[in-house]
């Protein structure tokens, strides 16, 4: 790779991971919009985790993308102090914390989703203009329900609301938001495991251990794992969630630079290894 090729490589590398980080930004915004209806008491100190699981996932998701930038790529055997070790450990473990609460918190999101009763007595989603009464119109998105817009909003004329929740949502509707509450599940927990083959791949090659049967065992489970992560960035696209979709697309491109890293990594020690022969 020549010199202008590495500058415009890394560019598009950290602009992706800057796109990244803008995203916490936009989960915060369109979470902070729904918890007016989740939350019409206001968001509690104990809620915040459940209220804004999406910007507290994302935003540990990006820490823990950098700490294995720094790991695989910027720093040299040479800066693996005791201190700098326990750091990076330190700030793994904190964001493997909040991954892990915010894969709960999807499991719980599934769970509510699928406490519904059915709204007797309304047959037309303009009976309820005016009075407080919020269309969920995706996963965590409500729109109040005007005079101006319930008509828009569904043809429908049987509905459900939500337990605990002054929010309703046709039979179709529910039945998407119920899809995207299963994909936001399996795509956090293959996740997980993406990072917890990543970490095997960083240790074992850190102890020069990562080939032979270890590495094809690595190399065609996550083909398999990102092929389900492939499969959720085309639901989401399906479904109109154009901010999951896309946030999802970006997620591979960065973790598609870790695993180069990696491969660079591996590759550079067994040259050395050949050199010192």
């Amino acid at each position: 790779m020549t010199a202008s090729h590495s500058i415009l490589f890394k560019v598009f590398k950290y602009s992706l991971y800057a796109f990244l980080a803008f995203n916490v930004y936009v989960f915060f915004a369109e979470e902070h919009a729904a918890s007016f209806v989740q939350f019409p008491n206001g968001v509690s100190l104990g809620e915040i985790t459940v209220a804004y699981v999406a910007t507290i996932d994302t935003a540990a998701w990006v820490v823990l993308l950098l700490m294995f930038e720094l790991e695989t790529h910027i720093l040299e055997d040479r800066h693996f102090t005791k201190t700098v070790t326990r750091a990076l450990q330190g700030i793994r473990a904190v964001c493997y914390f909040f991954i892990i609460s915010a894969f709960v918190d999807y499991a719980n999101s599934l769970i509510f989703v699928q406490a519904i009763s059915p709204l007797a007595g309304v047959t037309d989603l303009c009976s309820l203009a005016g009075q407080n009464w919020s269309f969920a119109v995706d996963l965590d998105e409500y729109v109040a329900i005007t005079a101006a817009n319930c008509a828009s909003l569904t043809s429908a004329s049987t509905f459900v609301q939500f337990n605990g929740l002054q929010a309703v949502v046709d039979q179709a509707g529910h039945g998407v938001i119920v899809g995207l509450a299963w994909v936001d599940v399996i795509n956090a927990g293959t996740w997980l495991l993406v990072v917890l083959l990543l970490e095997i791949d960083v240790r074992l090659q850190e102890h020069d251990r990562l080939h032979g049967n270890a590495l094809r065992i690595s190399t065609s489970t996550k083909y398999l794992l990102y092929s389900i992560l492939v499969f959720a960035l085309i639901y989401w696209g399906i479904n109109g969630d154009f901010v999951d979709s896309w946030d999802a697309f970006l997620w591979l491109l960065a973790f598609f630079f870790i695993e180069l890293n990696v491969v660079e990594w591996r590759q550079e020690s067994e040259a050395l290894g050949e050199h010192l022969q």
